[in-house]
């Protein structure tokens, strides 16, 4: 009931403009789609006042579309709640264990992420979702979740609706051809009895039932409805694949009490660890042991997560700050790894470029990270990177606009070339050793 308060109750109504994104008109479209032509089907199919099993079906369908809604809009309203500007930690000597973030200008909790999106810290941050328009985080992990799961239950009853929708009605329209034309025949056959009674032989007496009866009741069902059942049926099944298979990814890490990100930043770590051939082992700390106790980490019965998103239980043996201390350890080491480029042909920061080459236009990377414009003479330092493009930030003049701490994203490889005192030390970027 507090999860509704809340969504009833927003905070500041400039939330309602997080409906107007691609993500959410597509969402709430598809949504709209499915369960319209299911309840219009099953009443074609399965009038749901006749039977206990039609008003059992017909619920059902509703039921569906509610808790599939109401579990989208509490994802994107309630949202994934936020580290409070200008936060830090109450002992101070643990500051030395976090991250500064200066746009916020707090200092990132455990398990916080900045958001380019929301353009702000998020606690317990998982990913940037853009269906809801909002980040999946802290308090409206559980939404999210249980969005992903109701959405394919449901589309599969829908998708059991479309088929016998269509398999009725096509079978029904056949079963009433082959009727008329029997009465057809019989009427015909009634003119020559007509005609064969005219010439006396009344005592001929022939059933006329079959003709006066009328065939089976015939629902519209056109070419127009087909093709709008056929269309729903794809949007149910494709979603049923699609959602489903987010479903079970996002099932995995919570069994894991991690996020995706989180998930991530292990896997640097053991890298990390190989490459330098460290002796020491990572252990991710908020991992309880227990499916069940990480499972309720995420689900309670009221609806709201334990705790307040800043301070998290941890397993035996580690400490509070050990994911963090180790993200310091991964920017470091992304500085020490990271490649400093000059740029050598302009770029205007278009997501496909066509006059960068054939290669580069068809292999730009599939994400919602940002592209940006280079200038030749510019300098760029690279810390990712593919076969065609380069993730870095620019490296910014002490002069440059006011406000701006960081400039970075995706830009292509032939557009810069490496400075001569890098390209003695061969260091390639992060994620560039694994493509060649």
């Amino acid at each position: 009931m507090g999860a509704l308060c809340s969504v009833i109750k927003f905070e500041n109504l400039q939330e309602l403009k997080r409906l107007c994104h691609w993500g959410p008109i597509i969402a709430l479209g598809v949504i709209a789609i499915c369960s319209t032509m299911a309840m219009i089907d099953s009443v074609l199919w399965y009038w749901p006042l006749h039977t206990t099993g039609g008003s059992v079906n017909f619920i059902m369908l509703i039921n569906w579309t509610v808790m599939i809604l109401y579990n989208y809009f509490n994802a994107m309203f309630i949202g994934p709640g936020f580290v409070p500007l200008g936060w830090k930690p109450e002992n101070s000597q643990d500051s030395m264990y976090l991250q500064y973030c200066k746009v916020c200008q707090a200092y990132k909790a455990p398990r916080s992420h900045h958001c380019r999106k929301c353009n702000r810290c998020v606690l317990k941050m998982d990913h940037h979702c853009p269906w809801i328009n909002n980040c999946c985080g802290f308090q409206n992990h559980a939404s999210f979740t249980l969005f992903l799961l109701l959405a394919p239950l449901g589309c599969i009853h829908a998708a059991f609706i479309f088929v016998m929708t269509m398999y009725t009605q096509l079978y029904n329209r056949r079963l009433g051809r082959c009727l008329m034309k029997q009465a057809h025949v019989l009427k015909y056959v009634k003119a020559l009895v007509d005609l064969w009674l005219s010439f006396g032989w009344n005592t001929v007496k022939i059933d006329m039932s079959a003709a006066r009866r009328d065939p089976l009741p015939l629902i519209p069902f056109g070419l127009a409805a087909f093709a709008a059942t056929l269309f729903a049926l794809g949007l149910a099944l494709g979603t049923t694949i699609a959602v489903g298979m987010l479903f079970f990814i996002q099932m995995k890490i919570i069994l894991r009490n991690k996020t995706s990100i989180e998930s991530w930043i292990e896997e640097k770590a053991k890298d990390r660890i190989q490459y330098y051939q460290l002796d020491e082992v990572f252990v991710f700390p908020y991992d309880m042991g227990s499916r069940w106790k990480n499972f309720k980490q995420v689900f309670t019965w009221s609806g709201v997560p334990e705790g307040d998103g800043l301070a998290w239980p941890i397993r035996e043996g580690c400490h509070q700050y050990d994911l963090t201390i180790e993200q310091l350890k991964q920017k470091a080491d992304k500085r020490v790894r990271s490649v400093r480029y000059r740029v050598i042909e302009d770029y205007s920061g278009a997501c496909c470029p066509l006059n960068k080459g054939i290669k580069t236009f068809f292999t730009s990377p599939c994400t919602e990270e940002p592209r940006i414009r280079l200038q030749r003479g510019e300098f760029i330092l690279a810390t990712r990177g593919l076969r065609y493009w380069l993730y870095g930030d620019k490296i910014l003049d002490d002069s440059f606009v006011e406000g701006v701490s960081r400039i970075r994203g995706w830009f292509p490889r032939n557009c810069v070339e490496k400075c001569p005192c890098d390209a003695e030390t061969d260091q390639a970027p992060e994620g560039e050793k694994k493509n060649r």
